[in-house]
C-alpha cells in the first residue's frame, strides 16, 4: 500500500484514491466520505506559505491585491495567493493603528513576516443523503509535533470557500503549532454559469467539461437551456441553489474534517510496521482539539461540539456565532433594568428579512439618519423616503411624515423583532452593503431545497450594468470568482436581480416593485422573503396558498433543521460577541444559546459567554472614521477566547466567569489602538459586570 506522503509530490499534485484508501482501522485510512483525487501542497515558508499565501504579513495588509499573468487563465497557486488575501482582509482590520500588527496579525508571536513553513491537503468529502460536494482542507505546519498534538477547526465565516477562516482560527492554530483542518461547510464560493455551464474545479479554475467541480445546478442540458431562453446570462450558486440545507449538515462537515485531519496526520507521524501500514500515532486521546471559528463557521463548531458522540472535540471557542437556539419560552432575556424579552431564538431567516424589509425605511429615522456612520455613502436616501413611502402605502408603518414612517419602522425593529438598540448605528452600513437582502435571497432558497429555476420571490442572479440591466459577467471576473466571491451575491461582479422589477429584470438595489411607481429598493420581492419566512402575507395578513404555501413549510422544515440543542456535553466553551452586532442580533443567538445551554445542562455547564462592549460583527469596517472612533476589534477577543480555552485544556486554568467587558472607544481613527482600549476578560470580574441565568432568566448588566 503506498501512503499519502509517498504518494504525494511538492506541488498540488492528485493522489490517487485507489492507492491510497485502504487502511486497517479508523484515523489511519482514508474515510470513506472523501470522494475523488487529493491535492497535496508543501510550502517552504519563504516563497509561500499557509497563512499568507506568500505575500507575508506585509502583503496582507497593503491596498494592492495580487494580480494574475493572464487574467482570464490564473493558474491554481494565484487564484490561492487572492483567496487569501480577500479572505483575511474581510474579516480583519490591516488598516493601521487598528490593531494589526500589534494585537494580531501574521506577524505577532511568529516574527519576521509571519509566513509559516508547512504541507497543505485539499480534497472533496459528501455527507450521506448528498450528492453535492463539500470541500475540506488540512494544513500541518512544519512546527506541528506529534508529541503534543493539537488541532483547530476553521469551518468558513459566512458562504465563504475553504480560506474562508484563514486570518482567523487559521492564524491562530498555525502560529501555535497546531494542525487546522478546515471546510467550506457544503457552501463556498461555488459558481455555475448558465450560459456557458463553466463551473470552478477545486482549485479555483473554470471547466465546462464533464468533471469534478463545486457546484453545477441539478439541470438538463434541455433544462438549461430553457431556462437561459427565458432567463440569460445568470449563475446559480452552491449555497442558494444546490437543493440540499447545508447548513442542517454543518456540525457532520466539521467533525468529517477533524477525522480527515487525524488521516492525514498518521499518515505523516503514523509508525511504520513490517507490511507497510501505519500504526495510529495522533489519536484524539493524546490531541487537544478545540472547535472553533467565527460567525456561520463559529455555529457550525459548536454544532460539532452537540453532535460530538466520538470524544473528537475537547473544547470550543467561537466567536459571534451563528446559532439558532431551540425555542424555550420557559426564560427571559434582561439587560439592566431594561424590559424582559420573551420573543428570543428567532431564526436567522426570520429577523433577517425583517430588516431587509424595514432597515431601508429605518435608515433615514431621525435619531439615526445623520447620526449613524458613513449612512448617506452607503444609502440612497431618496430611495429610503421611497420605501417608507411603499411600506406606508401597504399599511406596515404608519406616520404622516417620512420622518415618521422611518421612526416607526425602527420602532418595529426594536420592539417587535427584538433588535438592539445598539446594533442601529451600523444596521445602515449593512443595508447599503446588501446583508440582510443576500442571506434573505440566500437562505430563504437553501432551507427549501430550491433550484436555481425556481427563482424563489423571482430573485436571481446576475451581473448588471450602470443601469441595473442583465449583463454577462466579463472573462476576468468571472476567472477570478472564487478568489474574490464571498459565496453570496452581491459580490465580486454578480448581483441581486429582481426579475420581475418594473420594465426590464433589474438589480434588486436599484429596482422598482409593481406596486410601486419609484424605486423602493425591490421591495415586494423582500416582503415576498419576508412571507416565507414568517409562514403568512405580511402585507393582507393571509395565509399563503400554492408554490408559496409549499415553499413556506418546507422553509419551517429547513429552519427546524438547523436549531441548536444546547447540549455541548460539558465540554469547555467560549462564546465571545460584540453587543453591537448588526448581522446575527445577540437577543436571538448568543444571549439565548447561553440561557438554552443553562437549562439543558444546569450545573454540569462549561460554557462562558462573554459580551464585548463597542464592538460588532465586521471589524474590516473599523478601517473607517466614523466606524473606528467608536469601536473595538471583536477579533482581538476571539484570540483570547482561543487563549482561555487553550489554557483551561492544557494548563488546567479555570476559566473566567461569564461577564460584560467595558472596552474604551479610540474616539478618533488618527489614535492608535492601545491596550487602554482592549479591556481585558477578567478572571475576577465586578459583580456588576457577571452576566448570570437565575430565577429563568439571562441577566445582562447595562
Amino acid at each position: 500500500m503506498k501512503t499519502l506522503l509517498q504518494c504525494t509530490l511538492i506541488g498540488a499534485v492528485a493522489l490517487s484514491v485507489s492507492a491510497c484508501k485502504e487502511g486497517n482501522s479508523p484515523f489511519n485510512q482514508l474515510p470513506d466520505f472523501i470522494q475523488g483525487d487529493i491535492q497535496s501542497s508543501q510550502y517552504d515558508g519563504t516563497t509561500n506559505d499557509l497563512l499568507t499565501g506568500g505575500l507575508g504579513a506585509s502583503g496582507l495588509a497593503s491596498g494592492t491585491a495580487p494580480t494574475f499573468d493572464d487574467p482570464l487563465n490564473p493558474t491554481p497557486e494565484e487564484l490561492r495567493t487572492l483567496a487569501i488575501y480577500n479572505n483575511y482582509r474581510a474579516l480583519v482590520d490591516t488598516v493601521p493603528g487598528g490593531g494589526y500588527g500589534e494585537f494580531f496579525g501574521p506577524q505577532v508571536g511568529n516574527g519576521g513576516e509571519g509566513l509559516i513553513a508547512g504541507e497543505e491537503h485539499l480534497a472533496y468529502m459528501s455527507v450521506e443523503g448528498s450528492e453535492v460536494p463539500v470541500t475540506v482542507m488540512v494544513q500541518v505546519p512544519d512546527t506541528f509535533d506529534p508529541d503534543q498534538a493539537c488541532m483547530i477547526t476553521a469551518p468558513s465565516s459566512g458562504s465563504r470557500g475553504i480560506y474562508g477562516a484563514i486570518g482567523t482560527a487559521g492564524e491562530w492554530g498555525l502560529k501555535k503549532g497546531c494542525a487546522v483542518v478546515y471546510t467550506d461547510k457544503g457552501t463556498g464560493t461555488g459558481s455555475h454559469n448558465l450560459t456557458t455551464n463553466a463551473a470552478q474545479r477545486i482549485d479555483g479554475t473554470l471547466t465546462q467539461a464533464d468533471e469534478p467541480v463545486q457546484f453545477r445546478a441539478d439541470l438538463s442540458d434541455q433544462e438549461r437551456a430553457d431556462f437561459n431562453a427565458a432567463w440569460p446570462d445568470r449563475f446559480a450558486y452552491k449555497h442558494a441553489h444546490s437543493q440540499v440545507n447545508p447548513e442542517a449538515d454543518w456540525g457532520r462537515h466539521v467533525l468529517q474534517s477533524i477525522e480527515f485531519g487525524f488521516y492525514v496526520l498518521n499518515e505523516k507521524f503514523g509508525q511504520e510496521t513490517g507490511n507497510d501500514r501505519k500504526v495510529k500515532k495522533v489519536l484524539p486521546k493524546n490531541t487537544l482539539v478545540i472547535a472553533s471559528s467565527v460567525s456561520n463557521g463559529g455555529g457550525a463548531s459548536v454544532r460539532a461540539a452537540e453532535q460530538d458522540d466520538r470524544g473528537l472535540i475537547d473544547g470550543v471557542a467561537v466567536s459571534e456565532p451563528n446559532v439558532n437556539p431551540r425555542v424555550d419560552t420557559s426564560f427571559t432575556i434582561r439587560q439592566g433594568s431594561g424590559p424582559e424579552i420573551t420573543e428570543h431564538s428567532r431564526s436567522l431567516l426570520d429577523y433577517t428579512t425583517a430588516l431587509a424589509v424595514y432597515q431601508g425605511c429605518a435608515n433615514i429615522a431621525p435619531e439615526i439618519r445623520d447620526v449613524a456612520p458613513l449612512n448617506a455613502t452607503f444609502n440612497n436616501f431618496t430611495v429610503a423616503e421611497n420605501i417608507c413611502n411603499s411600506l406606508a402605502n401597504k399599511g406596515l408603518v404608519t406616520g404622516a411624515t417620512t420622518d415618521d414612517r422611518a421612526a416607526d419602522a425602527l420602532r418595529i425593529l426594536e420592539e417587535e423583532v427584538g433588535i438592539q438598540p445598539e446594533q442601529n448605528l451600523l444596521a445602515p452600513v449593512h443595508f447599503g452593503l446588501a446583508v440582510a437582502q443576500s442571506i434573505s435571497m440566500t437562505y430563504a432558497n437553501a432551507y427549501a431545497q430550491a433550484g436555481v429555476e425556481d427563482r424563489l420571490c423571482d430573485v436571481s442572479l446576475a451581473a448588471t450594468d450602470a443601469a441595473g440591466a442583465v449583463t454577462p459577467l466579463s472573462g476576468a471576473q468571472e476567472a477570478a470568482l472564487f478568489s474574490a466571491s464571498n459565496g453570496i451575491p452581491p459580490s465580486a461582479g454578480v448581483n441581486l436581480v429582481y426579475d420581475n422589477a418594473e420594465g426590464q429584470p433589474t438589480n434588486l438595489a436599484a429596482s422598482a416593485s409593481p406596486s410601486s411607481s419609484q424605486p423602493d429598493y425591490g421591495l415586494d420581492a423582500l416582503l415576498c422573503l419576508r412571507s416565507l419566512a414568517v409562514g403568512t402575507d405580511v402585507t393582507s395578513g393571509a395565509a399563503l396558498s400554492g408554490t408559496a404555501a409549499e415553499m413556506t413549510d418546507r422553509i419551517a422544515d429547513g429552519i427546524e433543521q438547523v436549531r441548536a440543542s444546547g447540549n455541548l456535553q460539558g465540554k469547555p466553551a467560549v462564546f465571545v460577541t460584540g453587543r453591537a452586532d448588526a448581522i446575527l442580533p445577540i437577543n436571538h443567538t448568543s444571549r439565548p444559546y447561553f440561557g438554552l445551554n443553562q437549562r439543558v445542562e444546569g450545573s454540569g455547564s462549561k460554557l462562558r459567554y462573554y459580551e464585548i462592549l463597542n464592538a460588532h460583527h465586521l471589524d474590516v469596517l473599523n478601517g473607517f472614521p466614523g466606524i473606528a472612533d467608536r469601536y473595538v476589534p471583536l477579533h482581538h477577543y476571539y484570540f483570547q477566547a482561543l487563549d482561555l480555552v487553550w489554557a483551561n485544556l492544557a494548563d488546567k486554568q479555570a476559566l473566567p466567569p461569564s461577564q460584560v467587558v467595558r472596552t474604551v472607544p479610540r474616539g478618533d481613527i488618527a489614535t492608535p489602538l492601545s491596550a487602554a482600549n482592549l479591556t481585558p476578560i477578567a478572571a475576577n470580574p465586578d459583580a456588576g459586570d457577571l452576566i448570570l441565568f437565575s430565577d429563568d432568566q439571562v441577566q445582562i448588566p447595562d
